[in-house]
């Protein structure tokens, strides 16, 4: 009895997806025909993705696709199968006629799957072989995104299907232009980009997660606040709740928000020290802020508390955006973990000495 990944590997892709307009017979069955425009419901679901709704889930059925009428002499192109991945490159190729080859990536998008093994040469070549492509195009040539290009031995591939790989540009954007020069690159399509625009893409996912906890820890956070303090305790739970949760959001600002925006300028080359830079800085006009617009209830130890620990959690959260950067790497990740961990842990340990102190001793 064959395996179920077996199985899987044979189905087709389903007629049924949202984007599937036609269907093209070929010698190797019918292929789906796919639309190059993106639709109201192709954005809403961008929208969700980028606030980290369903992002698991946000993925297509992997097989062969056709993109306009195309024949046995047409460009064969690899995806990965999040949705996201796939609709932007078809959304880059109106008019055009093209064969797509969607692996299945699990939903990941194509350079994180490559990192991953998912976008590889074994799905690589088992996807070639299940969808019959070699019955369906005269040539023996895939054009595979260059950020799949850590997944994928091109030597290996060409043994094992017969089929010759050659890397793309880095953005689907210049594909056509790509095809047109006959699968030429120019040196500014072998570049990746990390502008302000593409940083600021990786905040909403990245929020989005804080928050989802971050509403629970603030609301403990702010009726712990108000333990400890002399005088009357729902008016002690709504100046220091309000103090700690204040505090907490200009932590997550900076960890989350700044440090992404403000990348290029931020001091160091760790990610944890540009977050802890950022923080630093939004706790400093936290402080100053309280200090001079509540001086008489303030505590200075207090204050002093949240300035360790709400730069500590800043750091730590820059750190989310090591995976998302074009120029970390497996290894450097791992050491900035191992001097950074200790560190943040220390100061936030330290900052919530501090603010405990300041509640129950002073």
């Amino acid at each position: 009895m064959p395996s179920e990944d077996s199985i899987r590997e044979t189905q087709s892709p389903s007629f049924d997806q949202c984007f599937v307009i036609d269907s093209l017979e070929t010698l190797a069955g019918s292929v789906p025909v796919i639309d190059s425009r993106i639709t109201r419901i192709d954005n809403l679901g961008k929208i969700k993705i980028r606030l980290g709704l369903n992002r698991m889930g946000y993925m297509i059925d992997p097989g062969l696709y056709a993109l306009g009428r195309p024949d046995s002499h047409s460009p064969v192109l690899l995806s990965a199968n999040y949705k996201l991945s796939f609709d932007n490159l078809r959304s880059v190729l109106p008019g055009r006629s093209v064969w797509l080859l969607v692996l299945d990536t699990k939903g990941i998008n194509v350079w994180c799957a490559a990192g991953k093994g998912t976008f590889g040469t074994t799905e690589l070549v088992a996807r070639v072989a299940s969808s019959r492509l070699a019955d369906i195009v005269d040539h023996r040539t895939l054009i595979v995104p260059q950020l799949g290009a850590p997944g994928v031995a091109a030597h290996q591939v060409q043994r094992q299907s017969g089929f010759r790989v050659i890397y793309g540009p880095v953005e689907a954007k210049d594909l056509p232009a790509f095809i047109d020069s006959g699968n030429r690159a120019t040196p500014e399509m072998r570049r990746k980009t990390f502008t302000l625009k593409e940083r600021a893409v990786l905040i909403g996912v990245e929020l989005s997660i804080v928050v989802k906890y971050g509403i629970m820890v603030g609301l403990v956070m702010f009726f712990l606040a108000g333990l400890g303090w002399a005088g009357n305790l729902w008016s002690n739970v709504v100046f220091h709740g309000t103090l700690a949760v204040s505090a907490f959001v200009a932590a997550i600002m900076a960890g989350a928000v700044l440090t992404p925006l403000l990348l290029p300028w931020l001091p160091g080359r760790a990610f944890s020290v540009k977050g802890l830079t950022a923080g630093l800085c939004l706790a400093a006009l936290h402080g100053a802020i309280w200090l001079s617009a509540a001086a008489a209830r303030t505590n200075h130890l207090e204050i002093g508390g949240w300035m360790l620990l709400g730069p500590a959690f800043a750091s730590f959260l820059a750190m989310n955006f090591t995976g998302a950067s074009t120029f970390t790497s497996l290894s450097g990740v791992k050491k900035e973990m191992h001097f950074a961990l200790p560190l943040e842990i220390g100061g936030a340990l330290i900052g919530l000495t501090m603010i405990i102190v300041a509640r129950f001793v002073t």
